[in-house]
């Protein structure tokens, strides 16, 4: 059973078509209040732990791009570009989250919870499988992929011995993603706030452990990583075994389960493979014009990481609230959910650039001591800041999308995100352009698409389609 609707307006509002008589003015105005109010308590009993649990990715590299750039600037640049290789290799499997959240909470708004936590688990062996294949791929295949980055001969060695370590993490990675997208849509974010606290923590004593103890350098950097990220995922395992357990649902691997899993994954591949590649061309073009920049490429884009994570908190409770609302058939519910959402992405995104606004001389001081680095980085972290309110809306919508199962719009877009992009960002340094002009053109342009994007979709209400699965 499925089901649209359609206006002309984000998120479009209710038609107010009510059985009986309609209520007074001041009625209509209470229960407006209650219904946001209800709204707003749901929204962030799941989005503020969801946020704790979002920077633990970010904060690992945080963790590592401080201590790293005070070893030196090759190291660093290193570091930024072994980063940005193996958030691809990572990110682009980013639907076993996505993918699973939405099965999972329609099929809780259905209630049933047995399927719930089967699909779950068919996406936790998907997850192993493929963090299988990567790991066999990635590390004899790392020197080849840090020399197409461009990287320069002192910063190279760095960026292959990161690489070529962290990649042993990768399978823990992806049973993470999977497993974190069975939590969410459980529509239980606290868990996962736990586990990040725990493997954040544990990053960082053991990189200060293999880095200054050991004098480990890079290297350290990338084990102390690796064994946190097994570690996230062993607990992970145990809690989502424990609830297939206690609701009968089976452990085993389903082929058509997981087959059903990556079928669902296939559009959202694309959209983050689309979006990976906005990234790589920017890193590419920023190692090109030399250790400095790709440097300051490298913090801003740690800190572009950690604020839109942040702002990704509002979007993942969306994909759990809508998915959850539209596998119950309540269409106006998601509707007016969304609405709320887009209202807090907005004043997210204002409060995040005050902050990053203010905090700048102090993240300065915190990731470097190149004076050069610090020149280029400044600016950088301006455009940063004045874009923010922009991607609330656009993480909040690419989220409230995604928890309606409309992978196949957000893959279209998201290349044509790419096409617009890709041509000006490789003509940035032709035009004698900088970091700076760099990040405008993704923080700006890239950025800017997005929201056009995404929201024409929203105006037109179909991706309001109900029912236990979206058909």
């Amino acid at each position: 059973m499925s089901s649209t609707s359609r206006a002309d307006v984000p998120c479009p509002p209710d038609d107010g078509d009510q059985p009986g008589k309609p209520p007074g003015a001041r009625d209509a105005r209470r229960l407006r209040k209650q219904s946001l109010r209800r709204h707003d308590r749901e929204i962030f009993a799941l989005a503020i732990p969801a946020f704790g649990a979002l920077v633990a990715e970010p904060l690992f590299l945080m963790a590592d791009s401080a201590m790293i750039g005070h070893l030196g600037t090759a190291q660093l640049a290193g570091l930024g570009v072994a980063a940005a290789l193996l958030a691809t290799v990572v990110n682009i499997f980013v639907f076993l989250a996505y993918a699973t959240t939405a099965a999972v909470s329609r099929s809780v708004g259905a209630g049933d919870l047995p399927t719930a936590i089967r699909r779950g688990m068919d996406g936790i062996w998907l997850a192993l499988l493929l963090g299988t294949v990567i790991v066999a791929v990635v590390i004899p295949g790392t020197p080849a992929m840090v020399d197409a980055f461009g990287a320069s001969d002192t910063a190279a060695p760095h960026a292959v011995s990161y690489l070529r370590i962290s990649a042993l993490g990768v399978p823990a990675m992806l049973v993470v993603l999977a497993a974190t997208g069975v939590l969410r849509g459980l529509q239980d974010t606290r868990t996962p706030l736990y586990v990040a606290i725990g493997g954040f923590s544990a990053n960082i004593a053991l990189n200060a452990l293999f880095i200054y103890g050991l004098d480990g350098g890079v290297a350290g950097a990338a084990w102390g990583s690796v064994l946190a990220q097994w570690g996230m995922a062993a607990v992970y395992l145990r809690v989502v075994v424990r609830g297939a357990r206690a609701h009968g649902a089976t452990l085993r691997p389903s082929a058509a389960g997981v087959l059903a899993n990556a079928r669902a994954g296939v559009p959202l591949l694309v959209r983050t493979l689309s979006l990976r590649a906005v990234m790589l061309i920017a890193t590419a073009v920023a190692a090109r014009m030399g250790d400095t920049d790709i440097a300051a490429h490298q913090i801003s884009l740690t800190i572009w990481t950690l604020l839109a994570f942040a702002l990704d908190a509002i979007a993942i409770a969306g994909q759990a609230i809508i998915g959850r609302f539209l596998g119950a058939g309540d269409a106006a519910g998601a509707r007016d959910a969304c609405r709320r959402m887009v209202w807090w992405g907005v004043v997210s995104g204002a409060a995040l650039a005050l902050l990053l606004t203010a905090a700048s001389p102090l993240l300065l001081r915190l990731f470097t001591g190149d004076p050069e680095v610090r020149e280029q980085l400044l600016p950088v972290l301006l455009v940063v800041a004045v874009t923010q309110p922009v991607a609330g809306v656009v993480f909040v919508l690419d989220g409230v999308l995604m928890g309606a199962g409309d992978g196949t719009y957000l893959a279209g877009a998201m290349l044509f995100t790419l096409l617009v992009f890709a041509p000006v960002a490789l003509l940035v340094p032709t035009l004698g352009g900088g970091v700076t002009a760099l990040w405008a053109t993704i923080a700006g342009l890239m950025m800017g698409t997005r929201l056009i994007t995404l929201g024409l979709r929203t105006r037109t209400g179909r991706w309001m389609v109900t029912g236990a699965v979206r058909a």
